[in-house]
C-alpha cells in the first residue's frame, strides 16, 4: 500500500457539487438513526405493550430491509428525480401518520402493525443512492475509494448521533415528536437531493433486459455473502455486549463497549480510504471480515468490560473498511444502469444479517458459555471470509478491473 495525499478528504469535498449533494444525503439519512428507538418508543407509550411495539418494529425492518433492492430498482430504472420525492413524500407522510396515532396512549396494534409496515417499504434508499452519485461525481481510482469510506464513516456516526436525538426530544417532550421529526429529515433532505444538478447528471438508461438484469447481480455473490456475514456478527455482538455487561454486574457501561465499536469503526474507515491499496478488492473483502471474526473470538475471553471494550474497539477498525469495500465491488460489478440496485443489495445483505445474529445469539446465550457465544457469532463472518477467499483464487486466473493495474485498486 502506499499514501496518497493528492486525494484527501478535502479534495472529495472540494469536487464540484459533491459537498452540497453528501450534505442532503446526510440529511435524509440522520432521519434513519433518529427514526428507530423514536418508533419503538412511541409504540411502546401508545399501546403499553413491548410485545405489540416489537412486531410493529419486526414488520417496519423487514419490510424496509428486504424491499430495498426493489424500491433501488425503481430509482435505476426511472431516475431519482421521478421517484425520490414520491417515495420520500410517501414515507414522510405514513411516520407522520403514525406520530399522530401516537401521540397519546390508546392505539390498537391492528392499526399501527400495517402501517409500519407500509412505512418500512416506502423507505427511501438514499445511501445506495448517494453512493451510485459518487460514483457519477467522481473519477475512479483513490478519489472514489476515499469518497466511499467517508460516506460508510459518516453513515456510522450517524447511527450514533440518531438515537441520542431520540432519547433527547423523548426527554423534553415525548416520542411521537422524534417520529415528525424524522419524517421531516427525510423530506428536506431528499427535496434537497433531487435539487442538486448532481442528479441531473444521472441519466435514464433505460429498462434493463432480464439478461442485462442477471448479468448485473451475477457479480453480487461475494460482496452479498460476505457483508451477510458481518452483519451476523454484529447482530450477535449486541447482545452478547449486553450479556457480558450484565454478567459482570454493570450493565450501564454497555454504552462505553458500543462507544467503543463506533468510534473504532469511525478511525479505521478514514484511515483505510487514506490508503491506496495494491491488494484488489476481492482479495481485501474476505480478509477484512476475517480480521473482525478474530477480534470477536478474542472477545470472548475477555476478563472483564475494559478489556472487552478494548478488543470491540480493535473490531471496529474492520467494519467500516469491510462494509466500505463491499460496496465498492458492488459498484465494480454493477452496469450503468443498476448501481444503485446493486448498492442496496449490501445494504440487505448486512442489515438481514444484523436481525439474524441478534436473534440467534438470543437463543445461544443462557445456553452456552459467553466465550463460546461469541465464538459462535464470529463464525459467519471467518465462513463467509473463507468463502470469499475460496471465489477469489478460484477467480485469480482472470484480473478484474482492481487487479489489472497491480496498483491503485478500483474504488
Amino acid at each position: 500500500m502506499s499514501s496518497s495525499s493528492a486525494a484527501s478528504y478535502r479534495a472529495v469535498l472540494q469536487v464540484p457539487l459533491a459537498g452540497r449533494t453528501f450534505g442532503a444525503a446526510l440529511v435524509g439519512r440522520l432521519s434513519y438513526g433518529v427514526v428507530p428507538l423514536s418508533l419503538i418508543l412511541a409504540f411502546t407509550q401508545a399501546t403499553g405493550s413491548y410485545g405489540t411495539a416489537g412486531g410493529a418494529m419486526a414488520l417496519f425492518g423487514l419490510t424496509s430491509s428486504l424491499l430495498s433492492p426493489i424500491r433501488a430498482r425503481l430509482i435505476d430504472r426511472h431516475g431519482i428525480r421521478r421517484v425520490l420525492p414520491a417515495m420520500a413524500v410517501a414515507y414522510a407522510l405514513s411516520l407522520t401518520l403514525i406520530a399522530v396515532l401516537t401521540w397519546r396512549p390508546g392505539a390498537s396494534g391492528a392499526v399501527l402493525w400495517p402501517l409500519a409496515g407500509v412505512a418500512g417499504a416506502l423507505t427511501p434508499p438514499l445511501g445506495p443512492i448517494m453512493r451510485t452519485l459518487w460514483r457519477d461525481l467522481l473519477p475512479e481510482g483513490p478519489l472514489l475509494h476515499r469518497a466511499y469510506s467517508l460516506d460508510t464513516v459518516a453513515e456510522e456516526l450517524l447511527y450514533v448521533t440518531g438515537p441520542l436525538i431520540a432519547g433527547l426530544v423523548t426527554g423534553l417532550a415525548q416520542p411521537a415528536l422524534g417520529v415528525v421529526i424524522s419524517a421531516a429529515l427525510v423530506t428536506a433532505g431528499s427535496l434537497a437531493l433531487v435539487t442538486s444538478p448532481a442528479t441531473r447528471s444521472r441519466q435514464v438508461v433505460g429498462g434493463p433486459s432480464v439478461r442485462g438484469r442477471a448479468g448485473a447481480l451475477a457479480g453480487l455473490g461475494r460482496p452479498v455473502l460476505v457483508t451477510a456475514g458481518v452483519g451476523m456478527c454484529l447482530g450477535s455482538l449486541g447482545l452478547l455486549m449486553v450479556a457480558f455487561a450484565e454478567r459482570h454486574g454493570q450493565i450501564a457501561a454497555v454504552a462505553w463497549v458500543e462507544a467503543a465499536l463506533a468510534a473504532g469503526s469511525a478511525v479505521g474507515g478514514l484511515a483505510y480510504g487514506a490508503v491506496s491499496w495494491r491488494l484488489g478488492l476481492e482479495r481485501r473483502l474476505p480478509l477484512l471480515a476475517a480480521a473482525l471474526g478474530v477480534c470477536l473470538v478474542a472477545a470472548g475471553f475477555a476478563p472483564n468490560l475494559v478489556v472487552l471494550s478494548l478488543l470491540v474497539g480493535v473490531a471496529g477498525l474492520f467494519l467500516a473498511p469491510a462494509l466500505t469495500t463491499a460496496y465498492l465491488l458492488a459498484d465494480q460489478s454493477a452496469t450503468a444502469d443498476s448501481r444503485t440496485q446493486a448498492g442496496a443489495w449490501v445494504n440487505t445483505a448486512f442489515n438481514t444479517g444484523n436481525s439474524m445474529g441478534a436473534a440467534s445469539a438470543g437463543v445461544l446465550v443462557g445456553q452456552l458459555s459467553l466465550v463460546a457465544c461469541f465464538a459462535t457469532g464470529a463464525l459467519p463472518a471467518l465462513l463467509g471470509a473463507l468463502a470469499g477467499l475460496g471465489r477469489s483464487r478460484a477467480s485469480a486466473g482472470t484480473p478484474s478491473p482492481s487487479d489489472a493495474s497491480g496498483a491503485t485498486a478500483r474504488s
